[in-house]
């Protein structure tokens, strides 16, 4: 049996604990995470390797289970989980970028970690308790591991202040959302971070805090390591021995030199399988392939960073601040609703944009329920973007990364849904990758969609800023606008995008084993400086949003209403608002905006009049009647006390028999008939909705008749009275005897 270990602390004002030697015995080390009433299982797993593989076989999986929200999933035929959401693997992305600089060097055993939701509450974020149990799980493990490594997540309060590892309620409220890693020493590992346009001072700051209160968390994970007492296992060094690096220094040295030397392009690409083959075929008797691939490697690795570190000069030529070569186009494709060319270098982007209603928004099935979005970005890079050969197929962890931060870094600044009520979904095609194409995609999405029209508060632009560093990691360069041979052989990918007042997202990627803070303050600066260079191009190739939607672009209109309202649109068995479609020849739909107590209608046509066909349908029927108000109503139904008039759809009154005419009305069929419309006026309201008409009061009484006896002209009749009768014998009018029982 393990050893049963359980450590807890109270973090954030919450318990946290972790426990390990009751669940997954085989596997090399399983954690159960809880934090209030989210609860986390993370393995660890460690296998010698398989093959003559040249690099390290890690693989993070992060499963989200549908049972920890107390949910079945709502496919009819599907009730298992199916392939990882976006989110998902979004999260496997952000724990792999985290644990695996701690990992040696030279390790290429494989390993997996496999973090399960197994409860969540409506407060405990699971990502960050995964990232807490995986640190514990590997610092705790026998597999090699320079851990611990501590993770949280700060927000910010409306009083300027920061949360540390905010529930979900502050978080909604919360101007930034940052997830921070950070090991001792005062050292970041990684960030992920979502925020409404702020200051780099405030970020900064943001990143200082999380690392002054992680402190505590990583003596708690050390601290449950050392209680566990797991003695890391020798394994199997991968380096490459000095005698190999030797020999191929000295056979293909000058023309690795030669190579990392030259500016990117498709020439350099095709230069350096002839370098490999002839290594291979030089030493293939006597190293196996791995061997060979990985002296390769690290000769390229030792040229390109002695390039930097020692003459202070990039392969290509650039300044060490220096952005490549831009440019742009616009309004690319002539039938899509926007689209726009970006180019950096020999990174290049197509993206689009396309408009459509809101019944188009993704709905999504999660742990917490269901929720839907309306603005998307997809990216796709494809095997001819690299130069190489490879199927098509479902995007890769790679590329749903490199989408969600696009689309991340643009959501601050997309309009509300009152402001733009079309659902929006940009696409970037990858058609060349050779350094940062996020960054390129995120800058073509802020093209197409002011393209497009897209009334965007603001242009969004973003670049990478790359690191070299020496042996001891002492001595560091950074690198503006990194090229593929920069992040090849680099340590460091750090991706921010924002407007010109401040910044909406960033991913970090090393592969040291943690970067100063002290270093945070140029490389912010050096991001905001390319920043606003990309920015200043991009003014000068479209300075706002163009005024007018692309004339294939679906034309949509919204209306709010009550949400108690929503009943009245759609109608008994949806009849209400398939009459509207009909009528009108727009699509309409009708959904909750999600504040409790107001809903949307959204109405999309491919022209202006059939919108406003429908919008005047809408409005009739969530209109308040009100006494006083004139209609002109449809009859639908004729009875022996009146009729029943449609005012509008949906919305129907009784015109009584007494308020037709002001003259007698034996039989309302006379006067009215299915199908007509009649001019009529609202008189009464009831409190349960019951609506009073009138015809006759639209209409002026007939004068009373003057005679000798009535003061009159002698024309006699009486419209009062009734008819005057035969047997008038000048003493009034003669009443005939009510005749009973006939």
């Amino acid at each position: 049996m393990n050893k049963v270990v359980k450590k807890e602390i109270d973090l954030a004002g919450r318990k946290l604990s972790l426990e390990t030697g009751v669940f997954a015995p085989l596997a090399n080390m399983a954690v159960l995470a809880k934090y209030g009433e989210t609860v986390v299982l993370v393995t660890a797993v460690s296998v010698p390797q398989a093959g003559d593989v040249d690099f390290f076989p890690l693989r993070v999986d992060y499963q989200e289970k549908l049972y920890a929200g107390g949910l079945i999933k709502s496919s009819r035929f599907v009730k298992r989980e199916g392939r990882p959401s976006d989110d998902a693997t979004i999260t496997a992305r952000l724990m792999d970028h985290a644990i695996r600089p701690l990992f040696p060097k030279d390790f290429m055993d494989e390993v997996q970690i496999v973090a399960t939701v197994l409860s969540i509450d409506q407060d405990n974020d699971p990502e960050v308790i995964s990232l807490i149990a995986v640190s514990a799980a590997l610092h705790a493990s026998d597999i090699p591991w320079k851990g611990p490594m501590a993770t949280c997540r700060v927000g910010l309060k409306e009083n300027d202040s920061f949360i540390y590892n905010p529930t979900f309620g502050e978080l909604e409220k919360s101007l930034l959302d940052i997830v921070v890693s950070t090991v001792p020493g005062d050292k970041v590992l990684a960030m992920e971070a979502g925020i409404k346009i702020l200051p780099e001072e405030k970020v900064l700051s943001a990143i200082k805090f999380a690392n002054d209160n992680n402190k505590v968390l990583l003596d708690f994970i050390d601290g449950f390591a050392k209680e566990v007492g797991s003695e890391k296992h020798v394994y199997l060094s991968s380096s490459v021995s000095k005698k190999l690096l030797a020999e191929v220094r000295a056979f293909a040295g000058k023309e690795i030199k030669e190579y990392v030397s030259k500016p990117c392009d498709k020439k350099q690409v095709e230069e350096v399988s002839p370098i490999k083959e002839s290594i291979l075929a030089e030493f293939g008797k006597m190293y196996s392939k791995r061997e060979l691939l990985l002296a390769l490697d690290t000769l390229e690795k030792e040229y390109v960073r002695d390039l930097i570190l020692t003459h202070r000069k990039r392969p290509d030529g650039r300044k060490l601040d220096e952005i490549r070569p831009m440019d742009i186009q616009l309004s690319v494709l002539p039938r899509t609703h926007g689209s726009a060319f970006f180019r950096r270098g020999l990174t290049q982007t197509l993206t689009i944009t396309t408009l459509g209603s809101s019944s188009l928004e993704q709905l999504i099935q999660n742990m917490y329920g269901e929720e839907s979005k309306r603005y998307i970005h997809h990216y796709y890079g494809p095997s001819y973007s690299l130069g190489e050969v490879g199927p098509l197929g479902s995007p890769g962890r790679r590329e749903i990364g490199h989408g969600a931060l696009a689309e991340k870094a643009l959501l601050p600044v997309i309009p509300g849904r009152e402001e733009f009520p079309y659902t929006i979904r940009v696409v970037s095609e990858i058609l060349s990758q050779n350094g940062s194409s996020s960054m390129a995609a995120t800058c073509g999405s802020t093209l197409s969609l002011m393209d497009a029209g897209v009334p965007i508060k603001a242009p969004i632009a973003g670049i990478a800023i790359g690191l070299i560093a020496d042996k001891d990691e002492k001595n560091f360069v950074v690198l503006t606008d990194i090229a593929g041979v920069e992040d090849f052989n680099g340590f460091m990918d750090f991706k921010m995008t924002g407007s010109r007042e401040g910044i909406t997202a960033i991913q970090m990627d090393i592969k040291l084993t943690g970067i100063p803070l002290s270093l945070l303050d140029e490389i912010f600066e050096r991001s905001k400086k390319a920043r606003g260079e990309i920015l200043d191009l991009i003014d000068k190739a479209i300075s706002r949003p163009r005024s007018e939607l692309s004339k294939y672009a679906p034309k949509v209109d919204q209306i709010r209403i009550k949400q108690d309202q929503m009943g009245i649109i759609i109608g008994s068995g949806g009849r209400t608002i398939r009459d509207i479609m009909a009528k009108s020849g727009a699509t309409v739909d009708v959904s909750e905006s999600g504040d409790g107590e107001t809903a949307f209608v959204a109405i999309t046509a491919p022209d202006v009049e059939s919108i406003k066909k429908a919008r005047t349908l809408v409005e009739g029927l969530v209109r308040e009647i009100k006494v006083g108000e004139v209609y002109d109503g449809t009859v639908k139904r004729v009875t022996d006390f009146g009729a029943i008039v449609e005012l509008v759809p949906g919305k129907e009154g009784l015109l009584h028999v007494s308020e037709i005419s002001y003259s007698y009305v034996a039989n309302p069929s006379d006067f009215l008939k299915v199908g007509d419309v009649v001019k009529v006026k609202v008189i009464k309201v009831d409190i349960d909705g019951k609506i009073s008409l009138s015809k006759k009061a639209l209409s002026q009484p007939r004068p009373m008749p003057k005679g000798p006896r009535f003061g009159g002209d002698g024309s006699g009749g009486n419209p009062y009275f009734g008819r005057r009768d035969s047997g008038y014998k000048g003493r009034g009018f003669v009443r005939r005897p009510r005749s009973f029982g006939r």
